[in-house]
């Protein structure tokens, strides 16, 4: 079996995973009134959610022979990049915290099995041309406008989906202000080893396929 064919049963097989447990958890937080608009307040729901249709999609290309194009390029690149981040933010700062009506099945799929699939998936298929460093911010923009919006919604509402965002639990707006700084930092240095590592494999994957062409 090819290296496509096997990625492209892979991606399905995670995809599949994930959305159940999706599905699950989301279950149970409309049964909870947790509410909805709550549910899609997160940004592990919401980069699991982009991640599987970015598998999906991913899938139909390879079934399809489709070329990678510029485009999708950057779309898998932002995906790795928010998955790797869910990982990394849940597994230093959240894996203590009460977790409130989440599966422990769900909590390990969608913050470590799903962060370390996208991420093997970027490995064995790196981006076929060399991407360009000017990329990096636009791994950023997503990750920024939800802070935003977290930022902006949880004095209305009450409701922050992680403790950074709320100034009485970081114990003012100093603190607050370099929890993000510091969450910035970090997304711009993953965002910049995410591409260093698809820039170096994709070129020794070029190297091979000139050489065996």
């Amino acid at each position: 079996m090819t290296t496509a064919r096997v990625m492209l049963v892979y991606r399905l097989v995670f995809a599949a995973i994930v959305l159940t447990a999706q599905v699950a958890q989301f279950s149970v937080s409309v049964r909870l009134g947790l509410g909805i608009v709550n549910f899609f307040s997160y940004f592990t729901n919401l980069g699991n959610l982009i991640a599987v249709v970015v598998f999906v999609v991913g899938a139909v290309r390879l079934a399809r022979g489709l070329p990678e194009t510029r485009a999708w390029a950057v779309v898998r690149y932002c995906s790795v990049v928010n998955m790797v981040f869910v990982g990394l933010v849940f597994n230093v700062l959240l894996a203590g915290l009460d977790l409130g009506p989440l599966y422990p099945w769900v909590n390990v799929v969608l913050h470590m099995v799903m962060p370390v699939a996208v991420l093997v998936d970027w490995i064995v298929l790196p981006p076929r041309g060399r991407q360009p460093w000017r990329d990096v911010p636009i791994a950023l923009v997503f990750p920024v406008v939800y802070s935003v919006y977290s930022l902006v919604r949880g004095p209305i509402t009450g409701f922050y989906p992680y403790p950074f965002y709320d100034v009485d639990a970081v114990g003012g707006v100093g603190p607050l202000v370099l929890y993000l700084l510091a969450l910035i930092v970090g997304l711009a240095v993953l965002a910049v080893l995410v591409l260093a590592l698809g820039r170096l494999l994709g070129a020794r994957s070029r190297t091979r396929r000139a050489l065996a062409g």
